[in-house]
């Protein structure tokens, strides 16, 4: 069942909504609590009367915690549940009209094109069944060299034998003649149906109404083929219109380091000049307003705004009062500690001990790390987060990589071999830099 169904059907719960977050994301309850009962909102406010649907408009969340902790991650993989548009963008990036950087109505923009790309995405899962079949009667079509409704009983038998074959993949170097889209064909990486855009050149070929007989192999026809099919689907202007929809009524919108834009009492008279515009350029946008896109009109009513920062330098009450009043609903994330750390090494389904294992698997390397380096990982994560900079979970990639380096780089030649990471490793390769206090080494 897709997210969306399962949204559809009410299943994602706020409680199952935090399991499945509990999956990929170690503690912060109150932050996995607050999207959760978020989303539930949006499966509600779809099942209320239309005359009174409009009325009910999204509590936008202000996330305030270290970097590192989970804000983005939180955001991210609510988006995939609930099969909805989703942005993340920096605050920074933006500076009020009439100073240089990028219009903070790109942000909606942006987000539209996402939601194209989930509409198309969609189409593909949809029909990516029928579209097969079609490919699969046309090249049979050329190879037996009959249509379909003039097929003999005797023709039938060569038609059953070239379908098992074509399946089996055991005829995918013969050559057919094919009539093909006219010019040089350069098939992009999204062939098969996995969602990326196709690239401009493809794009104009298909549409190119001329057409060419070339003489290709039927592995080299059935991707052809399937994007020719799947582009008769993909060209409906309904798609857009549908995208449309979805962003105005699940567009997630995640700014990071929004704290960066703002300052405090004492020092706002000498700060950036743009940076109290900023929040005002954001403020129609989060407030509800009509943004302009190539593709129509968007109003960004029912959009949820999720905003993130540290705050360290200054408070969310440093906000512009108005800003502080669209964002009603705080969660405040803890910084990670050793423990954390740990966990994080540990808990979640696809942990970054568990993706070393599985791309050294792929070279026939077996890597095991015991109880005490894992442990030890974690330590020196928390000392080096504690003496240096704190970034978090992001350290741990630093270190995990230190302690992997010469096994990854020789893995090739180590194919069959089963390599322990014990704490004596870990020390080795990190606790002499710890030791001398050379934390150079661990500055990403």
């Amino acid at each position: 069942m897709l997210a969306d169904e399962l949204l559809a059907a009410g299943a994602l719960t706020p409680a199952k909504v935090v399991e499945v977050l509990d999956r990929y994301i170690v503690g912060q309850t109150a932050a996995k609590r607050a999207v959760a009962v978020a989303f539930r909102n949006r499966w509600r406010r779809h099942r209320i009367p239309v005359e009174l649907r409009d009325e009910i408009v999204p509590k936008n969340i202000l996330m305030i915690g270290p970097t590192g902790c989970g804000k983005t991650e939180i955001a991210r993989r609510l988006a995939k549940i609930s099969y909805a548009p989703f942005v993340k963008v920096e605050a920074t990036k933006f500076t009020e009209v009439g100073f240089h950087g990028r219009d903070v109505d790109q942000i909606i923009r942006d987000l539209v094109d996402n939601a194209i790309v989930l509409q198309r995405q969609r189409i593909r899962t949809k029909i990516s069944k029928e579209v097969e079949k079609s490919v699969e009667d046309r090249i049979l079509d050329v190879l037996v060299g009959v249509q379909q409704e003039e097929i003999s009983e005797k023709s039938l038998t060569s038609m059953d034998m070239f379908r098992k074959l074509y399946r089996e993949g055991a005829i995918d170097n013969r050559k057919i003649q094919l009539d093909v889209p006219e010019g040089r064909v350069r098939l992009p990486v999204d062939v098969m149906g996995n969602g990326l855009p196709v690239n401009d050149l493809i794009y104009k070929v298909l549409k190119s109404p001329k057409v060419e007989r070339r003489e290709i192999t039927v592995g080299e026809a059935r991707p052809l083929l399937t994007e020719i099919e799947m582009e008769k689907y993909l060209q409906s202007d309904q798609i857009v219109k549908d995208a449309i929809q979805l962003t105005e009524s699940d567009g997630i919108v995640f700014i990071d380091e929004i704290d960066k834009i703002v300052t405090t009492s004492e020092t706002r008279r000498g700060a950036d000049a743009s940076a109290e515009g900023v929040q005002r350029d954001l403020l129609p946008i989060i407030e509800g307003s009509v943004v302009n896109t190539k593709y129509g009109n968007v109003n960004t009513d029912h959009i949820l705004f999720i905003c993130s920062g540290a705050f360290h330098s200054c408070k969310p009450s440093d906000m512009l009062a108005e800003l502080q009043g669209r964002l009603p609903i705080r969660v405040e994330l803890k910084a990670l500690q050793r423990e954390d750390l740990y966990r994080i090494l540990t808990e979640p389904e696809i942990n970054m001990l568990k993706q070393q294992q599985l791309l050294l698997k792929t070279e026939g390397v077996e890597l095991i790390f015991t109880e005490d380096a894992v442990r030890e990982l974690a330590n020196v994560a928390a000392e080096v987060n504690r003496s240096l900079d704190n970034i978090g979970a992001r350290r741990l990639h630093t270190v995990i990589e230190r302690v992997v380096e010469d096994i990854s780089f020789s893995a090739p030649e180590r194919a069959g071999e089963k390599l322990i990471i014990d704490k004596e490793k870990v020390r080795k390769s990190v606790g002499d830099l710890l030791n001398k206090m050379d934390l150079s080494k661990f500055v990403l």
